[in-house]
């Protein structure tokens, strides 16, 4: 894997598929001179995921986190897509790598420099929720009114109660330091049922003996490459779903995105944090040679 130069695209890659505890110290400076760039362009931004969490559970940022977490709401203080532009122009200008992501819920900034990743989100209010990946479903009133706490010397914005939001993301133990398997209390707090507008079982039906070419496909193997029968496959907002003795999972797709990934059979199960997949494709999975946290992007396509 090509290492790159810390602010290219080949560390946000690296980023992603490998993540590393970030520096704190240069994380906070780095938190600090985002919230002026922010404040320079008039965007209001919250923090938000394990960013929010170190802030208010710890009061510092999680010496294990491997990313800071900013978010902002669409239609909200002004911010609309077109102001999006300036604000990244603004850190590339002071060194940032940035990739922008256009989706159905969001609208993403991945930005990378000093191979810290930061990553700022602005959510569309959709019948009055936000969609907070891997797909859990947020009143928009938290992100609308903030809370400004203090935090590294200065005032910043969270969500209004963070407690709430908090337990939302993290479930009700996230008082509880947890540096593994997080992960997995995450995705199994996401509801089985489809996010609206994205089907239903009966799409589930037509695509798998009507409209094939919209299904996504999983390959599960073991440790000698043989596929694995009757493993259970739960991809997050989408539904669960066994292979068969080919050891493919079959399961319709709404779109191409960043799905998370349950992947159990005999006493093995692995957290598959971040995939991506898009319909019609079709992605194998290899068991992790390492235990411990959950994966990101370990898919191969077949």
């Amino acid at each position: 894997m090509a290492t790159g130069s810390g602010a290219d695209e080949a560390s946000l890659e690296k980023s992603m598929v490998a993540p590393e505890p970030v520096d704190s110290a240069t994380a906070e400076v780095m938190l600090k001179e985002a919230k002026q760039i922010m404040g320079r362009h008039g965007v209001v931004v919250f923090l938000r995921q394990g960013t929010c969490l170190g802030a208010v559970r710890e009061q510092r940022i999680i010496p294990w986190d491997d990313d800071l977490d900013l978010g902002s709401i669409l239609g909200v203080n002004g911010l609309t897509e077109e102001a999006i532009g300036p604000v990244v122009d603004s850190f590339r200008d002071v060194g940032y790598f940035v990739r922008v992501e256009h989706g159905e819920h969001s609208v993403a900034m991945c930005m990378i420099r000093s191979s810290i990743r930061l990553d700022w989100t602005c959510y569309r209010v959709i019948g009055g929720d936000i969609f907070h990946f891997p797909g859990l479903r947020m009143p928009a009133r938290l992100f609308t009114e903030l809370r400004e706490i203090d935090f590294l010397g200065e005032s910043f914005l969270v969500p209004d109660p963070p407690e709430e939001y908090l337990r939302l993301k993290y479930g009700p133990e996230w008082t509880t330091p947890k540096r593994y398997a997080f992960e997995r209390d995450v995705v199994l707090m996401v509801p089985e049922a489809l996010i609206p507008g994205h089907g239903s079982k009966f799409m589930q039906f037509l695509v798998n003996n009507l409209f094939q070419w919209r299904a996504g496909k999983i390959r599960v193997l073991d440790v000698e490459d043989n596929p694995v029968s009757g493993a259970e496959v739960m991809v997050a907002r989408v539904g669960r779903y066994r292979t068969d003795k080919k050891g493919y999972a079959r399961f319709y797709l709404p779109g191409s995105d960043v799905y998370s990934v349950i992947i159990s059979y005999g006493d093995y199960e692995e957290v598959l944090y971040e995939e991506k997949m898009a319909p019609g494709g079709t992605y194998i999975h290899r068991p992790n040679p390492v235990s411990g946290s959950a994966r990101h992007f370990a898919f191969v396509s077949e």
